[in-house]
């Protein structure tokens, strides 16, 4: 879905100016009242290749961001490190938006970070990069930076989209890996993008994406 420009490098030149022999000669020949003082040459200016364009922030996956979670219901077994979230989830994390009926959040001994949740019921997920997913559910490991959209899963990108039983999306390397289940196939259907047209679910750099 990329496109790269191929700019070519930076580049300076000059243009040399000097008189030829036979001017110079003509000039010694001429009365010396009739000679003028010649003006300094002024050195050209150099012509310098425009510059390429400053490259478009990217967002980046940053593990250390806080997990922010909405819900109508909050239930918490500090014991077990879990946290149970019920009602209208909202979860906001790397830039991701997440929506579920049921969030799990999964705890370290300490219960300083969020290893895992497993969301399930209308789950809705908003990637970093503009891309939306649904399925019956949908696991988040943290440590592997990865979600994984289970059961009638599917992910698109503006008119682009791809289904299957199982998808991983790795957040920080920016790909996806579909699977089909045991009675199916993974199927894609991608439209080509004409020229100069830019992408209806995305915004201006560093923007929120725009909800589909």
């Amino acid at each position: 879905m990329r496109r790269w420009t191929a700019l070519a490098a930076l580049g300076i030149w000059v243009m040399g100016l000097s008189p030829t022999v036979a001017e110079a000669q003509s000039r010694r020949r001429q009365p010396a009242d009739a000679a003028k003082p010649e003006a300094a040459a002024k050195p050209a200016t150099p012509k310098v290749a425009a510059a390429p364009p400053a490259p478009a922030p990217k967002r980046s996956a940053n593990p250390s961001q806080p997990v922010d979670v909405e819900a109508d219901r909050l239930e918490s077994n500090q014991k077990q490190g879990l946290v149970i979230f019920t009602g209208n989830v909202v979860a906001r994390h790397n830039n991701s938006t997440q929506y579920a009926d049921r969030m799990e959040v999964y705890l370290d001994a300490g219960g300083d970070r969020v290893l895992r949740t497993v969301s399930t019921g209308t789950v809705r997920i908003i990637t970093r990069n503009c891309r939306t997913g649904t399925a019956q559910r949908a696991e988040y490991y943290d440590a592997e930076q990865k979600v994984i959209l289970i059961g009638d899963a599917r992910v698109w990108e503006d008119e682009n989209v791809v289904t299957g039983e199982r998808i991983t999306i790795f957040i920080a390397e920016d790909r996806s890996l579909v699977e089909a289940g045991a009675q199916g196939r993974v199927k894609g259907v991608f439209y080509p993008r004409r020229e100069g047209e830019a992408a209806a679910g995305r915004s201006v750099a560093g923007a929120p994406c725009k909800e589909q």
